[in-house]
C-alpha cells in the first residue's frame, strides 16, 4: 500500500511540474528594470528605427498590438494619437509594432490620422526580444507596452488586453516618471 501512495504521489508531482511548463514558457521573459532589447525595425516608410537612436534623448514607449485596423487596436492606437501633444511635451515618444505589413500600416496610419511610426515585424523578430508573441497564435503578438527611460532600462510594463489600461497605466507611468526625473 505505501508503494502504491508513493507511485501515485510521484505520478502526481510529475504532473503538476509538467502543467507548470507551458505557463512558464509564456511568462514575461521583461521586468521592470530590466534593459530594454535594442532592435532595428523598419516603419511604413520602409524607414529604419533604431531603439539605440532614441536612447538618452527621449523616454520611449514601445507597444506592441495585434493588428492594424480592429477595434481594440484602433482604439488604442487613436487613444495614443489624442494623447501625443501631452506625451511630446514629456519628451516622450510612442512607436507601436505589430506583425502587419508596412503597407498595412500605411493604411491605417492614412485612417485614422495616427501622428507616430508602426514598425512592421512580419517575422516576429522585436515581439521574440519582448516577449510579445501571443501564446495561442504565433502570427500575431499580444497587446503589450513598455515604457522605456532615458538610460535604456523598462520603468513600466503593461500587459493586458484591454487598450483602456494600456491608456491609463501609460500615462500614469509617464507622469510618475516625470515628477521622479524633475527631483
Amino acid at each position: 500500500m505505501k508503494t502504491l501512495s508513493f507511485r501515485f504521489c510521484c505520478l502526481m508531482a510529475a504532473a503538476l511540474v509538467g502543467a507548470a511548463v507551458p505557463l512558464l514558457a509564456n511568462a514575461l521573459p521583461l521586468m521592470v528594470g530590466d534593459k530594454a532589447p535594442e532592435f532595428v525595425g523598419h516603419d511604413q516608410d520602409g524607414q529604419k528605427w533604431k531603439l539605440k537612436e532614441q536612447l538618452g534623448k527621449e523616454v520611449v514607449l514601445l507597444y506592441f498590438y495585434p493588428k492594424d485596423d480592429t477595434r481594440g487596436c484602433t482604439a488604442e492606437a487613436c487613444g495614443l494619437r489624442d494623447k501625443m501633444f501631452s506625451f511630446k511635451q514629456e519628451g516622450v515618444t510612442v512607436v507601436g509594432v505589430s506583425r502587419d505589413s508596412a503597407k498595412s500600416h500605411k493604411a491605417f496610419i492614412f485612417k485614422y490620422e495616427l501622428n507616430f511610426p508602426l514598425l512592421a515585424d512580419v517575422a516576429g523578430e522585436i515581439s521574440k526580444f519582448y516577449g510579445a508573441q501571443m501564446a495561442d497564435n504565433d502570427k500575431m503578438d499580444r497587446r503589450i507596452s513598455f515604457l522605456i527611460g532615458l538610460d535604456g532600462q523598462i520603468v513600466h510594463i503593461t500587459d493586458s488586453p484591454d487598450p483602456a489600461v494600456h491608456l491609463r497605466e501609460m500615462q500614469a507611468a509617464v507622469t510618475k516618471l516625470q515628477a521622479k526625473n524633475a527631483l
